[in-house]
């Protein structure tokens, strides 16, 4: 029996959503999840380095085999978006390489269709996904952590499957 603790991750500079899974036979179990948020007002440093720190405190308590997240993708209408979760993935990507975790990125829509069936899911789709997947009274809030939830929950049906297209590593 394959007992993986996941590490999902949904990166952001304002707010980083993160939530840890155990995956068992198939089957994946809420450990912990919530967000790092910085302050607008702070330096861009301050603000990789608040992220960075929060990483590695999780990765420390929590001790995953692997860190899954969004696969960085650029939209032509919003460059900026890539650039500003660039720096925020940086910081995360600096902590699990410190820490010898892998990491393996996904594309929002395989992330998507693994938890709803949908690529095109709708932030609550995957929010109410999760809850169901994840057997929560409650639905994760706010969208950071159901998304970095979804992350996870999409690496976790990745090693079931093996992993394949759409896979990404970071």
């Amino acid at each position: 029996m394959i007992v993986v603790r996941i590490l999902g991750i949904d990166p952001g500079l304002n707010v980083t959503g993160y939530g840890v899974i155990q995956w068992l036979a198939g089957r994946a179990e809420l450990v912990e999840a919530g967000t790092i948020q910085t302050e607008k007002k702070q330096f861009l440093g301050q603000r990789i380095s608040t992220i960075y720190r929060s990483i590695s405190e999780i990765l420390e308590e929590f001790m995953p085999e692997v860190l899954a997240m969004e696969a960085l993708y650029s939209h032509y209408d919003h460059p900026r978006t890539a650039i500003v979760m660039g720096h925020a993935r940086g910081a995360i990507l600096l902590a699990a390489a410190q820490q010898e975790i892998p990491c393996q990125g996904y594309m929002p829509t395989r992330i998507k269709k693994s938890v709803t069936g949908n690529g095109g899911a709708s932030k609550e789709q995957v929010q109410r996904a999760v809850q169901h997947a994840l057997a929560l009274k409650t639905a994760p809030t706010p969208y950071d952590v159901s998304d970095a939830l979804a992350a996870a929950l999409c690496h976790g049906n990745a090693l079931c499957k093996g992993l394949k297209k759409g896979t990404r590593y970071l």
